[in-house]
């Protein structure tokens, strides 16, 4: 259906409710709002904006969408500052239009890679495991995000949320993610977490630095 409105208190809500549970660390995500002509881009400025005012000493995690790889919106995120911007991948290229109906691959790519380019201290992407990818389009999914200069990965087990959404195709072995995490950390990135319970907020906390 339509979505609501957007509720511009919501801002001082969330971070007065972070204020109140003293949160050192804060993950804020989204829904997609293509809807908007900001894309939603201006509330989740102003998001960042209120917690920061409200706990200075609380660090962020932006998980974002791909604002359709608007520039002018995926600005206000970085003028915004939060420590770590991630926008993931979810799956290998092969599977995207599958599995990420709106989205693009390469779009996604070149989000990750306009938020380095332009100052984000910290960009993070997760790959969820388990939709019927290969362990080499995995290999190449990670080659190609740590090309554009992604700090952190995660990768996790994909399980199926309800009747609607994708089947499982495959459980994959704890020995894949070892294999998986070990290859990621020859790349180089600062941070990986690869094991079937990982999720993209998986200690989220340890990405910042």
């Amino acid at each position: 259906g339509r979505p609501l409105p957007v509720d511009w208190d919501e801002p001082d809500r969330v971070a007065r409710s972070i204020q109140r549970m003293k949160i050192k660390h804060a993950v804020l995500t989204s829904v997609d709002r293509d809807d908007l002509a900001d894309g939603g881009s201006i509330i989740w400025a102003e998001t960042v904006s209120a917690v920061r005012r409200l706990s200075p000493g609380t660090t962020m995690e932006t998980l974002i969408p791909d604002f359709r790889g608007i520039t002018d919106q995926i600005d206000r995120i970085v003028e915004a500052a939060p420590e770590v911007v991630s926008h993931n991948m979810e799956t290998v290229r092969r599977l995207t239009r599958q599995v990420r109906i709106q989205a693009q691959y390469d779009r996604s790519l070149e989000v990750l890679r306009y938020l380095k380019a332009n100052g984000v201290n910290r960009t993070k992407t997760g790959i969820m495991l388990g939709l019927g990818e290969t362990e080499d389009e995995l290999y190449q999914t990670l080659d190609e995000v740590r090309s554009v200069g992604v700090d952190v990965v995660t990768l996790g087990q994909y399980l199926q949320p309800s009747a609607r959404h994708l089947p499982v195709q495959r459980f994959v072995e704890p020995e894949e993610f070892e294999r998986l995490g070990a290859y990621a950390r020859t790349l180089g990135f600062r941070h990986v977490e690869s094991s079937p319970l990982v999720r993209s907020s998986y200690h989220a906390e340890r990405h910042v630095h």
